[in-house]
């Protein structure tokens, strides 16, 4: 069995930081796995600890900075990792869901997993659609915001729990292969250990252009175009109360009776 994650680096901005054009300037930046990813990962992992024979792959489009986060799930235990980029993609301003997912699909078809597990969003982009846009390209059932996932190889299906609004769950049976985005909390992701991290260094980490995917340029057409990054305007400031509890509970009092809270 074969389970492919996909997984990306986030950016992290600074509280202080300068805009360059379109973009963050990079000095006010750092990168880091993006959440929801860590859990699919860890999700992967523990589907390989508890099934015999299963190969967890990893999947991101990304630059080669990203590689420091793809041995992140490499140490954590994943098997594998195919990392698509080019100087087409670089040139790129932004990638969609569309256009991400066009670009996961063509490895999927490579690696035919049994399973591909995503993050329901992105920490910066957020669009929360890449997942099931793959699913739609591949052609495979899909089930998102999953947060509990109960799967049964020899029948080719997953139990799985989705959260919908309002706080209510489903409970639904998705046939294999699919395509699941994993929630926040359906696990605890574990700390890679320093066994792992060095395990890492050696495993496999393929870098895939759209060339060798069999795709082109048309790959990365978009309707969507990125036309202005700004700070956005702050409508009010904190009062921060200093002092001893009782001093200050008495003056936070007050602000409230100012505001009319309470009456």
């Amino acid at each position: 069995m074969k389970v492919l994650v996909t997984v990306t680096d986030v950016a992290v901005v600074d509280d202080e930081f300068e805009i360059d054009g379109l973009d963050v300037d990079e000095r006010y930046l750092t990168y880091e796995l993006n959440e929801w990813d860590d859990y699919a990962v860890e999700e992967a992992v523990q589907i390989a600890e508890d099934v015999t024979d299963v190969e967890v792959v990893t999947v991101t489009v990304g630059p080669e900075r990203s590689e420091e986060v793809i041995r992140k799930a490499l140490a954590k235990g994943a098997d594998r990792a195919v990392r698509v980029w080019d100087d087409a993609i670089a040139e790129r301003d932004l990638l969609d869901a569309e256009t991400k997912a066009e670009l996961l699909a063509a490895v999927a078809r490579e690696e035919e997993p049994d399973l591909i597990l995503s993050g329901v969003q992105s920490g910066d982009d957020s669009f929360a659609a890449t997942g099931v846009t793959l699913a739609e390209k591949l052609g495979d059932e899909w089930a998102a915001v999953v947060n509990q996932l109960d799967l049964d190889q020899d029948e080719g299906l997953a139990s799985v729990h989705r959260e919908l609004e309002g706080g209510v769950d489903e409970l639904t049976d998705v046939e294999l292969p699919a395509v699941l985005t994993i929630q926040t909390g359906i696990n605890e992701p574990r700390y890679a250990s320093l066994r792992g991290i060095r395990q890492a260094q050696n495993k496999p980490l393929d870098v895939k252009s759209l060339e060798e995917l069999g795709l082109d340029g048309s790959a990365l057409e978009s309707p969507l175009r990125w036309t202005a990054t700004y700070e956005p305007e702050s409508e009010g400031e904190a009062t921060v109360f200093e002092g001893a509890p009782d001093e200050t509970a008495g003056e936070l009092a007050g602000v409230l009776r100012d505001e009319g809270v309470g009456q």
